[in-house]
């Protein structure tokens, strides 16, 4: 078999994504592949160089000695191919399909209402957007960038900050009408607190007190997937919720949620960043030019 019968570069980029998400079932999902494709394409390459690049004795795969020495060398080859691409596409016109991974409130407040501008500034980028608070894996999901809204874990991806948010407490004007308005974070414990169906806040709600920060364990009865939902449910006069100030910002200027127990508030802030895969620091122009306007036009 001649050279140019052998897609090299795809057979490493299936090599490396098989190694960095642990399996051939991910690398498969990954692809768009059936796993079965995955490992035959392993095998092929195997076989191809002749020696065992990983071993599939135990569930979890373990490279060889020659496996982690082509796996590096694999990734440095595929860095220098995406180099050669962007220098070759310089002064090129930003194109291409731009997966994007956001989450809910941030979406629907303040990416979606930007998105008309930005199709007009760049016309031949098409933009999938999926809204959702859970924390998904880019590679897996094959996104190209994600916003996170709170603390950046450490990963080998990069980030951008966007900005920052402050913490509210909120309600709306019929529930503290009914229910009272707490004077001290103590009162909390006669309300309903809103709270997310998920581990986000499983340090509780962190009130300031005579120097000291306290936290409040949100009990109440209702759970929520995500944050546009409490924030229905907090004007909808469900109960207090506690969110980030540029989620509901509009509902208090509108005098749908009132601010609560702020003279207790610690200042605390959400963070807010755009993530993605940046190996080498070589970037898509599609990517580059959704990052750059993204820091150019979101204001918090």
């Amino acid at each position: 078999m001649s050279r140019l019968d052998v897609n090299r570069s795809g057979e490493m980029e299936v090599f490396t994504r098989v190694v960095e998400l642990g399996g051939f079932s991910t690398a498969a999902r990954a692809f768009r592949m059936t796993p079965s494709a995955v490992s035959k394409l392993v095998a092929r390459l195997e076989a191809r160089l002749g020696v065992r690049l990983i071993n599939r004795s135990t569930r979890k795969l373990q490279l060889t000695p020659e496996g982690s020495a082509f796996y590096e060398r694999a990734l440095r080859i595929l860095d220098e191919i995406s180099a050669a691409e962007r220098e070759a596409a310089i002064g090129a016109t930003p194109s291409g399909l731009l997966r994007v991974n956001t989450s809910v409130p941030f979406g629907l407040r303040l990416l979606l209402p930007l998105l008309p501008d930005f199709a007009k500034r760049y016309p031949d980028i098409k933009v999938e957007v999926v809204l959702t608070d859970l924390v998904v894996d880019l590679l897996e999901e094959r996104a190209d960038v994600a916003i996170r809204v709170g603390l950046m874990r450490e990963s080998r991806l990069l980030a951008r900050k966007l900005g920052e948010s402050r913490m509210v407490v909120v309600a709306s004007p019929s529930y503290l009408a009914e229910r009272g308005t707490p004077k001290t974070p103590d009162e909390l414990a006669d309300h309903n607190l809103l709270r997310f169906g998920f581990a986000k806040w499983e340090n509780g709600w962190p009130f300031k007190i005579g120097g000291k920060t306290i936290a409040v364990m949100p009990s109440g009865n209702a759970l929520v997937s995500d944050g546009e939902a409490m924030q229905h449910l907090a004007v909808a006069g469900m109960g207090l919720a506690r969110l980030a100030r540029f989620h509901v910002e509009a509902d208090i200027k509108a005098g749908r949620l009132v601010p609560v127990l702020e003279a207790f508030n610690p200042g605390d802030i959400e963070p807010i960043h755009a993530v993605f895969v940046g190996h080498g620091g070589q970037l898509p122009a599609r990517v580059r030019a959704f990052l750059d306007y993204l820091v150019e036009t979101v204001r918090l």
